[in-house]
Order: C-alpha cells, then sequence, then structure tokens
C-alpha cells in the first residue's frame, strides 16, 4: 500500500496512489480501507485537490471504478 495522505474530509480520512499500478486507495473515516483499480494519475490528483473530497469521491470515482476491501 502506498503512503497515505490524511485529508480534512467529514467521511474521509486519507488517501493514497501507486501510479504504477494506477491503483487508488481511500481510508474512510469508519476505519475501512479499499483498493480502486485503473484510476489515471490525473483524476488521483483532482481527488486529492479537491475542496469536497466525498463529492468528488462519489461522483468520479465510486461509480466509475471496480474495488475491493483491503
Amino acid at each position: 500500500m502506498p503512503e497515505m495522505v490524511y485529508v480534512d474530509s467529514v467521511s474521509i480520512e486519507a488517501i493514497g496512489y501507486d501510479a504504477d499500478s494506477q491503483e487508488l486507495f481511500v481510508k474512510f473515516v469508519s476505519g475501512e480501507t479499499y483498493r480502486y483499480d485503473g484510476v489515471p494519475s490525473t483524476v488521483a490528483e483532482m481527488f486529492l485537490a479537491a475542496p469536497s473530497k466525498g463529492s468528488y469521491f462519489n461522483r468520479e470515482i465510486k461509480p466509475a471504478y471496480q474495488y475491493a476491501k483491503v
């Protein structure tokens, strides 16, 4: 798992991204972590920069990429 960056969000605790494998890791405040596959680096960068991480996640990531609980 890549280094996780802690973010200011009501629902998301930390975000990590592995550019080589295009895997995005999202740790939720519930403590659960999920891996999203095939996420381009531009999407990961926009996610980290988004003013509302939860809104961006629900709009751009959750419906678009396959995921698995880590």
